[in-house]
């Protein structure tokens, strides 16, 4: 085995309470292509800032080669008195490096170089920083969410160039095709030490989630070696129990090691308020036109949207997603077309401004809105202490700044506030910025649950194929001309289709923008094609949600029976109807959607 070119040993640190790192170590070889996960707020960016010597550890050892070269991507760049993005990206080259290296890597980043570094949007940012690390082409490149802000192309690129780089990469991101392409080990920091499985990101939840369940069995077998050994100290012979010091002992040990225990972090409690249903057609566009100036940025546009419909849009920064998805919730009125917009409609948006967060608010002020220690989830009050424990926030932080949340906590603070308010359509714009994996996955289940529509904006491939339904990309992906195709399935589809439509020379076309966006199962079949993780989501736990709709119907129709229901409460009786016609249309929709999967996966194991 080759000597470690970076090694941290035992190392510890603790910001007061709980210590953030109690006994982390790893090291790195030549050519290393670890990614570092674990939960928000877990110290993964204080370590990597440790491992690079911009911050100390309380204790323990680090050892750097003396001739290696390092290099930190940090998530907010600072760019000092640099007056230019070249300059800034050049400050990263060491003697004898190549500086041509600084402009291809502007290039190919979309930057100039000539640039005010302090007038810079947050992905030109990222984009700069990309540069300025990579140029060098270092030893070790430590790299905390580079994907943070960038659009598909550009994350695309940075794949394949972090792939033909000879440098040790340690990777922090939530991105998990970007971590499933770019690694090669994976180290998990939870509870403040590390574990290392040398296989790649995409065998580490069934890992992880192994090594829990046998950390569960082994308290639960020290929880029972506590009992045994207390009925021994309490009917077992006195003389016996004064002569075995030892053995008493190690029962008090037992009792400290069960009560000092870190259990794994929990997990988010994400849910929706409920809110009246909105008719079947959310929202119907035809032929709208938007332009600013010269440029065009959407033309001649048409779609229906239907209730449960989940829309993705993607395309490069500035190929104007954020002006169509204004134009299709109403926020904007195109310069001609029209556009309708369904009844009963309560909008939510996530657009996960965190600039736009007062620093000095605190959580409880925000969550509140300022009206007092409580706030109304699905109608009722809750106290704000006990909605902040749903998000994985500790009592104590109800009146902490928000100036002192990592922007993982930032992002679930913006969740824990707009998901409390009723809505029927959920707007997500880069929903995964920041939010950890197993936030993500709620937020995902979330998506693949909630009975009305969704629309988001993200580049994330990996969330993008396991919510939306379809795909609305710029028809020209390299220079959006303003024409927009819609695309069943999620972003593998997409891909899918542009490449069958490449390959057959145009033959085959996407589905036409004036089409639902309903994804029509039947006709997206192809010779290999597999069930999309939602799909099979939908066919595995359909059955069981079928099962208890039609328990919950049988209990209301036994309720409705009683004869002096009607007699006695008559507003009961008609809002017990209510709720029996709708768990009826239900109990249609899921059997219909049930039995079109259950045709889609026989016709494709049929083909494969």
């Amino acid at each position: 085995m080759a000597p470690p070119i970076l090694k941290l040993d035992d190392i510890a640190l603790t910001f007061g309470g709980e210590p953030l790192l109690n006994g982390a170590s790893f090291q790195v070889e030549a050519g290393d292509r670890l990614c570092l996960v674990g939960r928000n707020g877990s110290g993964k960016s204080t370590l990597l800032k440790i491992a690079a010597g911009l911050s100390e550890a309380q204790s323990g050892e680090i050892f750097r080669h003396p001739s290696v070269t390092i290099r930190y991507l940090e998530q907010a760049p600072d760019f000092g008195a640099f007056e230019t993005v070249r300059s800034y990206a050049e400050a990263g080259l060491g003697p004898g490096d190549d500086a041509y290296r600084v402009q291809y890597l502007l290039d190919q980043l979309g930057l100039t170089g000539d640039e005010d570094p302090h007038l810079l949007s947050g992905g030109e940012a990222r984009r700069a920083a990309l540069a300025q690390v990579m140029a060098p082409e270092p030893d070790i490149l430590l790299l905390d969410e580079p994907t943070n802000h960038l659009d598909l192309p550009v994350i695309e690129w940075l794949e394949g160039e972090l792939q033909r780089m000879k440098s040790a990469i340690v990777l922090i991101s939530h991105d998990r095709r970007f971590l499933e392409n770019i690694s090669r080990s994976t180290l998990w920091l939870d509870r403040g030490v590390i574990r290392r499985m040398d296989k790649r990101f995409s065998a580490f939840e069934s890992w992880r989630d192994k090594l829990l369940e046998e950390e569960a069995l082994e308290q639960h077998k020290l929880g029972r070696a506590i009992v045994r050994e207390e009925h021994w100290l309490r009917y077992g012979v006195t003389a016996r129990r004064k002569r075995n010091v030892r053995r008493l002992g190690e029962l008090h040990a037992m009792r400290e090691r069960h009560r000092t225990h870190r259990g794994p972090t929990g997990t988010v409690e994400v849910t929706v308020s409920d809110v009246r249903d909105s008719g079947k057609l959310v929202i119907e566009a035809k032929s709208i036109n938007m332009s600013f100036g010269d440029r065009t940025i959407v033309k001649d546009f048409s779609i229906r949207v239907h209730k449960g419909d989940r829309i993705g849009l993607v395309g490069r920064n500035g190929a104007g997603k954020t002006t169509l998805l204004n134009l299709l919730t109403g926020v904007m009125e195109p310069d001609s077309g029209s556009l309708r917009l369904g009844a009963n409609l309560e909008m939510v948006t996530l657009d996960q401004k965190r600039d736009d967060l007062d620093p000095n608010e605190t959580l409880e002020h925000f969550l509140t809105d300022g009206r007092g220690g409580t706030l109304a989830v699905n109608g009722q009050q809750r106290h704000v202490t006990g909605y902040m424990k749903d998000f994985l926030f500790q009592p104590e932080q109800a009146r902490t700044p928000v100036r002192e949340l990592s922007g993982g906590e930032r992002a679930r603070l913006i969740l824990a506030r707009n998901l409390a308010r009723p809505a029927n359509l959920i707007v997500l714009d880069e929903p995964t910025n920041d939010l950890d994996m197993e936030t993500l996955d709620l937020l995902q289940e979330l998506i693949a649950g909630f009975a009305g529509t969704v629309i988001l904006v993200s580049h994330d491939r990996d969330f993008l194929d396991r919510t939306v339904t379809s795909i609305i990309a710029p028809a020209d992906p390299q220079t959006p001309n303003g024409q927009w195709l819609h695309f069943a399935g999620g972003y593998s589809d997409m891909l899918a289709q542009r490449k069958e439509t490449t390959t057959q020379g145009g033959r085959s076309k996407p589905k036409s923008t004036g089409q639902s966006a309903r994804s029509d199962t039947r006709n997206t079949e192809s010779p290999g094609r597999k069930l999309s993780y939602k799909q099979k989501f939908a066919l595995e736990s359909l059955p069981e949600k079928i099962s208890e709709t039609e328990s919950a119907i049988v209990a209301l129709e036994e309720k409705m029976a009683a004869p002096d229901f009607f007699a006695t409460d008559p507003d009961g009786f008609s809002s017990a109807a209510k709720t029996l016609s709708d768990l009826r249309s239900s109990l249609e929709r899921m059997e219909e959607e049930w039995l079109e999967l259950e045709m889609l996966r026989e016709s494709l194991e049929g083909k494969n």
